[in-house]
């Protein structure tokens, strides 16, 4: 890598990570970002469109080769995400795009860092259609691992859990499926959830994400594999609970408490019950707040690579709530239910990062 004022390859920039990390590295890097279809419209990058779905990103080889002479490093952040997605298209966008990533990064001669995710942790089981874009969500993200680990490209693999807000204000680009439950609870719309009120939620702030990065990226790693976690100070269901309906009663919205009950009690026996008894639009909610909740509930503590790179005071449990509080803030901003200052960006919900 160049040492002089390197050059970083960004994917995803117009993600939560992504946008967080143009903060992060701008002071002391040039960033290209590769675009599919929102202009970013920051002064402090410059801007490729290009897809990860195309050979050579959809450049003419021309100006694919101009790009890698003068790349230093890939920062690989891009990824499918979206509930709605089939498990095709993830798994495209997901392990081919890497891939292609992998191919530019060896062109460049350039190490690359990819943004995983801490699910991989807990991979999906069984071969039934249930729950299934969470399981392709997460197999698509261990297989592009792998794909890495297969690469002769030198990578370091960072894996957050879920991306809340920046622990100072709670803003950030786009909202999680975690801010989708915990909102339907505030807005008391939620009867039931499907966990133990003690199980772990993992969640991480999107500035110590990218702070986590830029250490990375500052001390040159270019090997190793490196958990963005909260580990055993993750907040627990009943802490999301707790700040729902805080919110919730903030907001003068009055909810009702959901109660936790077994999630084999929901998938076997109440939504047979409730089949012909509920809209197919609350099934479908019921089967998505099922999806979410077994995506997000950790069975143990995830490990956690923070206080390795000096970043374990800034998840702490306490630090953690406030940050989980600030961001529920922002997400009730956006959504118009205090007074809003509004941003669209926001508005699309992600599986998790």
């Amino acid at each position: 890598m160049r040492i002089a004022h390197p050059t970083v390859l960004l994917t995803g920039a117009s993600g939560v990570v992504g946008r967080a990390l143009i903060d992060e590295l701008s002071p002391d890097h040039r960033i290209i970002c590769l675009r599919h279809r929102r202009d970013l419209a920051d002064p402090r990058v410059h801007e490729v469109t290009g897809s990860l779905d195309e050979p050579l990103l959809g450049l003419t080889p021309h100006d694919y080769d101009r790009l890698t002479a003068g790349v230093d490093l890939v920062v690989h952040a891009a990824a499918a995400t979206n509930w709605k997605a089939s498990a095709e298209a993830i798994r495209e966008t997901n392990v081919a795009g890497t891939r292609a990533m992998l191919a530019l990064a060896e062109r460049a001669d350039a190490p690359m860092v990819y943004v995983s995710t801490a699910f991989v942790a807990n991979p999906p089981a069984g071969a039934n259609g249930q729950f299934a874009s969470a399981r392709a969500y997460i197999a698509s993200k261990a297989e592009a691992e792998q794909s890495t680990r297969d690469s002769a490209v030198p990578t370091v693999i960072v894996r957050p859990s879920v991306v809340i807000g920046d622990s100072r204000d709670g803003h950030m680009a786009a909202f999680q499926g975690l801010h989708r439950v915990a909102g339907l609870i505030a807005q008391g719309m939620v009867p039931l959830i499907a966990c133990d009120e003690d199980v772990l939620v993992d969640t991480v702030p999107q500035d110590v994400v990218a702070a986590a990065i830029g250490r990375v990226v500052r001390e040159r790693h270019t090997a190793g594999e490196l958990w963005l976690t909260a580990g055993s100070t993750a907040m627990t269901a009943g802490d999301i609970l707790g700040s729902s309906l805080r919110l919730g009663h903030e907001l003068g919205l009055d909810p009702a408490a959901p109660r936790f009950i077994p999630a084999e009690a929901v998938d076997r026996l109440l939504l047979p019950l409730m089949a012909d008894a509920i809209s197919p639009a609350l099934r479908q909610m019921f089967a998505e707040l099922l999806e979410m909740t077994w995506l997000f509930q950790m069975p143990a503590a995830l490990p956690t690579s923070l206080p390795e790179l000096g970043l374990g005071a800034a998840v702490t449990r306490q630090r953690l709530q406030r940050a989980f509080d600030l961001s529920l803030g922002f997400w009730a901003d956006v959504k118009g239910l205090r007074p809003a200052f509004g941003d669209e960006d926001a508005d699309e919900p992600e599986l998790a990062s």
